[in-house]
Parts: structure tokens; sequence; C-alpha cells
């Protein structure tokens, strides 16, 4: 690195990582292009995460930057308490059109972890509003990652998260197991067909509080940041049959799937199973703009238009609820995204992907390999007593394979660009090969 160019490191206290080790080996990202980044001196790496799972469309495109630059010059802030403007209700429209048939309301915060929040929030709020005031339970799941909100890290259920904030999380929360089994389901490819029963156990925590007492069960559909764990074959579709027959709310936390990563606008769509909930972010403005929200079946909002008009129906939003310029960034990346059927291509990638993924097999280390739609993860032998640090190996090898992987624990993620070529894909996995190759 370019030492003279560095900027001071001390200030910034960087989210989820590891500050000291960073800050005697930094990697700065100075510039961005199509699906790869550039880094502080000078090497170009194949974005290999689309960010954090953001940026599908790759990096500076000039039609978010024209419309950010345009809404800046014409409106750069509104309120949206009391007050609107013209392009929070047109992306809420388009959002609309893109999510499954009866989910047409949309609330606007400014991230996943805030739309998890709200999402849980207008669970409660639907229940009290119906006369089902003792509905306050949220069923989450084991490995769940719901942003770092209280909500969140309440129905979550990353150990980590519970352990150091667990004074903080709610009281009325009680979670699934989660679905990944080794044993059952090593080399999967696409939704291992073991595991369905799984969802069997909502059952047995319906008997144990009472279904009057419980007021939504939010999951993932793929849980992405602890290791792309796919969900078994018919799991979703039994969730979906027991939350209908108790009156409980379903809640798909869509942050990372949403926006076509599995091949079609949401998971739900997919996997052919309709939540009444959907929470999104990340990909919806390509990751320009913080933005986000939850889609809501429109009877769950007609619940709440209740009283006289000037009633507020739901005390809850955020400043930046609907900023004009995250909604002017969203428009424009969804109008790429349908412009050049870039969902489609996500798709059709998605069979290459999924074979070059698992060619990996037989190379050193490797525990097992899993995907489904645009997304794979390759989970590692950890080094005895050292967990977590050969998937570090792994990431600093493969800067100087040209990739910035993502790795949680010992397992590595790749969710790569919906504009990759196959050869993109193609390179990114011969690479990694090459980094397992020389893995101790």
């Amino acid at each position: 690195m370019n030492t003279a160019q560095t900027p001071d490191l001390s200030s910034f206290w960087m989210p989820f990582t590891a500050n000291r080790h960073f800050k005697h080996h930094p990697h700065l990202i100075v510039a961005g292009q199509g699906a790869y980044f550039t880094l502080h001196d000078g090497r170009r790496v194949f974005d290999c995460l689309s960010g954090l799972w953001c940026t599908p469309l790759g990096h500076g495109r000039p039609e978010i930057t024209d419309a950010v630059r345009a809404q800046l010059a014409e409106l750069d802030f509104a309120p949206t308490f009391q007050v609107g403007h013209p392009k929070a209700f047109e992306l809420a429209s388009r959002i609309a059109r893109w999510a499954p048939d009866g989910l047409n309301r949309v609330f606007f915060s400014n991230s996943g972890s805030e739309a998890v929040d709200s999402a849980l929030k207008i669970a409660i709020a639907y229940h009290q509003a119906r006369g089902d005031a003792r509905r306050v339970r949220i069923i989450g799941r084991e490995r769940a990652y719901h942003g770092v909100g209280i909500g969140g890290i309440s129905a979550g259920g990353i150990a980590v998260n519970r352990r150091t904030f667990g004074a903080l999380a709610a009281p009325f929360v009680d979670h699934l197991p989660h679905t990944h089994d080794p044993a059952q389901m090593r080399f999967s490819r696409g939704q291992p067909a073991w595991g369905a029963h799984l969802a069997d156990v909502l059952e047995r925590l319906i008997a144990l509080h009472d279904a009057s007492t419980i007021a939504a069960v939010i999951v993932e559909p793929m849980q992405g940041s602890t290791g792309v764990i796919v969900p078994p074959v018919g799991y979703l579709d039994k969730l979906r049959e027991i939350c209908t027959r108790h009156g409980i709310l379903l809640i798909f936390d869509e942050v990372i799937t949403g926006f076509g990563r599995l091949g079609a606008n949401f998971a739900a769509q997919r996997l052919n199973v309709t939540p009444d909930m959907i929470v999104f972010a990340k990909a919806v403005t390509n990751g320009t703009v913080p933005l986000g929200g939850v889609i809501v079946e429109q009877s769950i909002h007609d619940a709440l238009m209740h009283g006289p008009d000037q009633t507020i129906e739901l005390f809850h939003g955020y400043t930046y609820s609907g900023h004009p310029v995250a909604c002017a960034a969203g428009l424009a990346a969804l109008e790429v995204m349908e412009r050049e059927r870039l969902i489609e291509r996500a798709r059709d990638l998605a069979p290459i992907l999924e074979q070059e993924a698992h060619a990996l097999r037989e190379e050193p280390h490797v525990a097992d390999i899993r995907n489904i739609g645009l997304a794979a993860a390759i989970d590692l032998t950890p080094r005895p007593g050292a967990p977590g640090a050969r998937a570090r190996a792994a990431f600093e090898h493969g800067i100087d394979a040209g990739l910035l992987l993502r790795f949680t624990g010992d397992t590595l993620a790749v969710a790569p660009p919906f504009i990759s070529s196959e050869e993109d894909i193609c390179r990114m996995f011969a690479a990694l090969r090459g980094v397992l190759r020389r893995l101790d």
C-alpha cells in the first residue's frame, strides 16, 4: 500500500470488523466500476459478493448517478411526516408491482435492520387493531440474522449477538431450529430434499405458548449472513400453512434475496410461498443510497386504517423514511433491472455458478458446498483450535488472487453481480481454486 496516501485510520470504529487487525493490515477500496473494485494500491479485485449482497447492477451505473444528481438539484430533502413528495409514492407503487399479489402497501425505512423492526411493530399493531392485544410474541429462528436493531437481535439467532446484547432483547420471543444439518445435506444443489419436517416444531411452540399470544413468525427464505442456508423442499410451505391455520403472520426477511438474487423478483415468488410481509433493503438502490422497507399485505394495512381521518394510524417512522434521493436511486436501479432483464440474467447464470462451485468439492479443506440462485457457500474445515482462521487466510489470499471474498466463521460466500459474464464466474472459481490450494 502507498502509505503516503493512506488516511488516518484511528478514528473510524469499523462495523463487524476486527479493527486492530485491519488497522495493521488495511485494505482500502478507492473505486468501483462494473463487477470490480480498485484497491488503494491499484489492484483490481472481483466483487464476489456484490458489495454486501447489495450491488447486483455492478458499480458506477451512470443511470443511478444521474438520477441522484438531478434529485439533489431539485429536492434534496423533504419530510414524509404529514407531507409527501412524488418519488416516494412512485417507488412504492413500483415495488408493489414487483411483489407477490396482495402485497401492495410499502412502508419505507433506511436499512434492513430498521425494516425488520418496522415489520415486527406492524405485526403487533395489526393484532391490537383487531382486538388481539395478547398477540405480542415473535417466533424467529436459530442462526437467523435480522439486522442489529433490538427487534432484529431478539428475533435473530446469531449466538454472539444474543450473548452480547441479550439484556436488551425483547422478552416475548422464541426460536425455531435452523434447517442446516450437514449429515443430511452435504453438497446439496439447490433446495435439500431433507428437512421439511423441521417446520413442525412451530406446532410445538404454538402448543407451548398458545397461538393467541403469537403475533408473527419471521424467517429468511435463504439465510444469507450465516452462510447461504437453503430452505428444504416443502419447509416454507409448511410454515405458511401452520401460520395461516393459527392466525399468525408470516414475515419473510428478503433483505438479501429481494430484487433478483434467486432469479425472481423475490424469493417468495421463486419458492412459491407468499408471506404476509416482505422486508427489503440492499439491492433496491443497488447499494448507492441507504433504503429499506416493508411490503405489507393490504388487509394488514387496512386493519389499521380506522378512527377519525386525522388519526395517526401507526405511530412509527423515521426522519429519512422515503428520502427523495434514496427514492430516486431506487427508481433508477429498478428501471435498469427491468430494461436490461438482469433478474433473468441472474437466473441464467445460476446453473453456471452451481456447476463451478460444486467442482471445488475435492479441493483441500472443503467440507461442504451449497447453492441456490446466484449464491453459493463453501464451508472449510476449521484449523484445530483456531475457528475462522482458515477462512480469514482464504480472504487474504483471495485479495492477492484478485478476489474480494466474504467470510463468516469458516464459510466463504459468493454472490456475484448480475452483470457478471459467464467468463467472470468461471474466472472467480478458478481463482478460488488456487486460493484453496494455498491454504494450510
